[in-house]
């Protein structure tokens, strides 16, 4: 199987239809990000559907030599920022703001019950995302739904590894705190702390 990075090369030279291969990777962590960012399902999609074609559009400028996770995130949330800002002037002209939380995918088990678990953790989670500095939430999203490695986060944020490390450190230790205050044990963050130098990575 291809990496990210042969398919690129690939696309870049004619087989265009490759970066199908691309989307059906990458569009299910992008689309969980883009809701926790811009808390609104159809905005949502509409951000990760317009990055994978500035993505394609752009694919001449994609340097082989670099992270191409590292390259489709870094258009991502410069897209979810341009879009965040239009409906927040969207939201001012109309004198209100509606949002709309959004879950995870759906369990495979197709229990309505642990479903409506999920979706409640789901938002709870997001608003407690929402709470943190833009540039910590930004590097948990990429470390957790992008899987990135600490180099592809500096990359991104343009900031040092050990700057993203401490994004990353820091976000954790704030989520954590706020979830222990609210009560809810599912969603650990401490556990996913321990976890979050895998792949490769280290301190």
């Amino acid at each position: 199987m291809l990496n990210d990075q042969e398919i690129m090369e690939r696309v870049r030279f004619g087989q265009v239809e490759l970066f199908d291969e691309l989307v059906n990777r990458h569009r299910s962590s992008m689309l969980r990000a883009a809701i926790s960012k811009l808390r609104n399902q159809a905005v949502a999609e509409e951000a990760v559907q317009d990055a994978f074609l500035a993505a394609f559009a752009h694919r001449h400028t994609f340097r082989t030599e670099h992270s191409f996770r590292g390259w489709l995130w870094t258009i991502l949330l410069n897209t979810c920022r341009g879009l965040a800002r239009r409906e927040l002037g969207r939201a001012d002209r109309a004198g209100s703001r509606t949002e709309f939380l959004a879950a995870n995918e759906p369990c495979s088990s197709g229990d309505a019950l642990s479903q409506l678990v999920q979706a409640e953790q789901a938002a709870l989670l997001f608003r407690f995302l929402d709470q943190l500095p833009e540039t910590q939430a930004d590097a948990l999203r990429l470390r957790f739904f992008g899987e990135l490695k600490f180099d592809e986060i500096a990359h991104v944020m343009n900031c040092s590894t050990n700057g993203a490390k401490q994004r990353v450190r820091s976000g954790l230790e704030r989520l954590s705190a706020a979830l222990r205050r609210s009560g809810v044990s599912s969603i650990d963050a401490q556990e996913i702390s321990r976890n979050h130098n895998s792949e490769g990575d280290t301190e």
